[in-house]
Order: C-alpha cells, then sequence, then structure tokens
C-alpha cells in the first residue's frame, strides 16, 4: 500500500476531490496537508478564505477548531500526568470540590481523570438534547456559543444536572474535556490558555494555536453548509450566535464565530480553541512519532489505543476511543481503508484529521464550512483518495 502515498499521485487523487468540492460549492475553503513517514508528501489551499472578499485561503489560515481542540487539551493533561502530577484515576472532586454531580439516584458521582478522557464520565452535550432540555434549563454552554460567564460558572451549572448514566457505565461524547480543562487549570494554578501553552503549544512551536484568535487577518471566515434550495453554502453570522442544525435535521449546534476575538468567553477545553493545520499536524507528528517531547512513550501508546472495550461508540462505528481521540477497531464496521489502529476525529466548524499509525501517515484536513467538512461526503471522499481506493470499496 506504500506505494499509494508517492507524491505525485496522491496529489493527483487529492487535486481532484478538492477541486471538485470547490467547483460544487460544498465547501468555501480548505487547508489538506498529508504527511508520510515525517516527509509532507501534499500540502494545499484552496477555495477562499474569505469569499465574499475574494481572499483565496492560504496555508497558514487560522481556523476555530471546535472539537479540534480536545486532543490538545487532552495532550496537556497527559504532559501532567507523566509529570507525575496528576492521576488518570484521580477523582474530579479532588481537584475540583464544587463539581460534584449527582447520579440518577441521588448519589455524587466518583468521576475520575480517566472518565473524562475518554467520555464514559456520565455527561452528556447540550446540543445532543432535545430543545429546552436539561442543560439549556440549566443554563450550560456547549463551548462554542456567545458566553460571559466563566469556566467555573459553567461547571457549576453543568453539575446541577444529574448525570446521564453512571461514570463507567457506557460512552457518551460529552463537555467531558471542558470539565478535564478546569482540572489542568486547579493543578497547574495557570489560566487553561497558559497551561495549555506551557505544556503543549510552546514546546511544539504551535505559534498559531491557543483560545484567541493571533492575527484575525489570517482567521477564515466560517460558513454554514447550503440550505435546500441554496447554490451555495451561507456565512455564519459574526455577532452573536447563529443555528447549524445536524446534518439529519434532528438537532443542531450554536455557534458564535466572534467568540474567536473574545477576550472574555471562557475557555472551553473541548471546543474553543483556534490554530493552523501546520500547528495541529506538528501535534498529531509528536504523538504518532511516541510523544516526545510532551509525553512519555507509555502515555502516547495509551492515549492512542482504545479504552473502551465492548461500548458503541454512536457515530463512530468499528472504532473505540482512547485518551482524547477515536480508535479504528474494525474498519470493515466503519467502512473505511484505514488500518486498524488508526486515530481519527474532527471538529463542527468543518474539520477532519486521522493518523494511520501502521502506514506512517498523518492527514489534517481543515476547512471553513460546516458541517461538510466534518461530517459530509468530502471525508470519505479525501479519505478513499489519500488510500488511493475507489469510492464505495
Amino acid at each position: 500500500m506504500t506505494s499509494h502515498f508517492s507524491p505525485i499521485a496522491l496529489s493527483a487523487r487529492i487535486d481532484a476531490v478538492l477541486d471538485a468540492v470547490v467547483q460544487q460549492q460544498r465547501l468555501v475553503g480548505a487547508v489538506v496537508l498529508v504527511r508520510h513517514r515525517g516527509q509532507d508528501v501534499y500540502r494545499r489551499a484552496a477555495g477562499h478564505l474569505d469569499r465574499e472578499a475574494g481572499m483565496p485561503m492560504r496555508e497558514d489560515a487560522i481556523f476555530r477548531l471546535a472539537s479540534v481542540s480536545k486532543p490538545i487539551v487532552s495532550t496537556a493533561a497527559l504532559a501532567l500526568a507523566g509529570q507525575n502530577r496528576l492521576g488518570l484515576d484521580d477523582l474530579v472532586a479532588r481537584w475540583l470540590p464544587y463539581f460534584a454531580p449527582r447520579q440518577r439516584d441521588g448519589a455524587v458521582a466518583a468521576i475520575t481523570v480517566r472518565h473524562l478522557l475518554t467520555h464514559t464520565a456520565g455527561l452528556d452535550y447540550g446540543f445532543f438534547q432535545p430543545p429546552g432540555g436539561a442543560y439549556a434549563q440549566a443554563g450550560v454552554s456547549d463551548g462554542m456559543d456567545a458566553s460571559r460567564m466563566t469556566l467555573a460558572d459553567n461547571l457549576r451549572r453543568l453539575a446541577s444536572v444529574p448525570l446521564a448514566y453512571a461514570p463507567g457505565e457506557r460512552w457518551a461524547y460529552s463537555i467531558a474535556t471542558d470539565v478535564l480543562g478546569a482540572v489542568i487549570e486547579a493543578v497547574t494554578g495557570l489560566s487553561l490558555a497558559q497551561a495549555v501553552e506551557h505544556l503543549v503549544t510552546a514546546p511544539l512551536g504551535m505559534r498559531d494555536t491557543g483560545f484567541l484568535a493571533t492575527d484575525p487577518a489570517r482567521l477564515a471566515v466560517a460558513y454554514a453548509d447550503r440550505a435546500a434550495g441554496e447554490s451555495r453554502p451561507r456565512r455564519l453570522l459574526e455577532a452573536g450566535n447563529d443555528y447549524l442544525p445536524f446534518l439529519d435535521g434532528t438537532a443542531g449546534f450554536t455557534l458564535s464565530p466572534a467568540r474567536a476575538l473574545d477576550a472574555h468567553a471562557y475557555p472551553s477545553g473541548g471546543a474553543g480553541m483556534l490554530g493552523s493545520a501546520d500547528d495541529f499536524m506538528r501535534l498529531l507528528e509528536s504523538l504518532r512519532l511516541g510523544g516526545a517531547p510532551l509525553l512519555p512513550p507509555a502515555l502516547a501508546r495509551q492515549m492512542g489505543t482504545s479504552q473502551t472495550g465492548g461500548f458503541e461508540l454512536p457515530f463512530w462505528p468499528g472504532r473505540g476511543f482512547g485518551l482524547g481521540f477515536t480508535v479504528l477497531t474494525d474498519p470493515l464496521l466503519a467502512a473505511t481503508p484505514e488500518s486498524v489502529g488508526s486515530w481519527r476525529m474532527g471538529g463542527t466548524y468543518g474539520h477532519s484529521w486521522f493518523v494511520d499509525p501502521a502506514q506512517e501517515l498523518s492527514v489534517v484536513a481543515f476547512t471553513n464550512t460546516a458541517l461538510e467538512g466534518m461530517a459530509g461526503p468530502f471525508v470519505t471522499e479525501l479519505c478513499q483518495a489519500v488510500y488511493g481506493v475507489e469510492q464505495g470499496q
């Protein structure tokens, strides 16, 4: 399979996909990077950074990362574990005494750091709940809306809602990484932004990654999938909140693109960061190669190993969850050419990425179009182009 990653053949296949999705106006803009055996074999910026202003996409564009924040913040927590400052089986209550959500039977839940990292803590996301659900009633932020509350305020609201299930009982994608961010603050005595910079981004030279846009001129405009009857993606509102329905229309996200420039927005560990494709590739390659200089090899291996046993992962069939991202366990069930043990996640604003350690391969695809860039056909088309397989195989 290695021959499929030769730069000339790879470029032809990925260029064809990118040209098509931009021409078809399924994506406004994208930056795609591919590394094989530590070498750049593909990089391209396609489409527009700002369509209305006629500004082309640029390789150093800064994107709202949404859930691409999760592996960054999870790495920061594991860096503390590697320094013996934080235990994966520490009770969260040790570090956050005020965060004491109860199970449905009224008992205070025993949530551990490992539960947070693996999304088995009993928490949920408001965008998975029906309108007016428990999180909405408690005023819980998902970390992507316009909000002036503090991180601690949000977690107090979160703790007022009974858990969806007992910790460790099952898996559910959730706001757990926001809680993890507060744990990191408590352990380090720093703000989450300072802690992540100290533990992850500064050691790797990730200069464009943080909780505020470092250079607003390079910040990609956020767009949403074209609705029925529309000829192109719509520009998300740049003031206040906008609403983005799920692909199936059952629920949706409340998004505030302006949060990227709001120094008063609380640092959401699960959804609040910004960064560039090159920066994130640095992190992926560091983890793929064993974690240095951030983590000891044993923790990097744990991060990329499924921790969730036989738990089913809704939205991700054939995958388990490691310490911060999904891990492929059954390629047939997942309908993917990726190797067993591959890591993958995405981000609401339009991102996907994966690492195939067996093939020494890392791929980052940041776009400015939600949700096509995260969960639309483009994600599958890109993956198939990388591996050189025909669509549907």
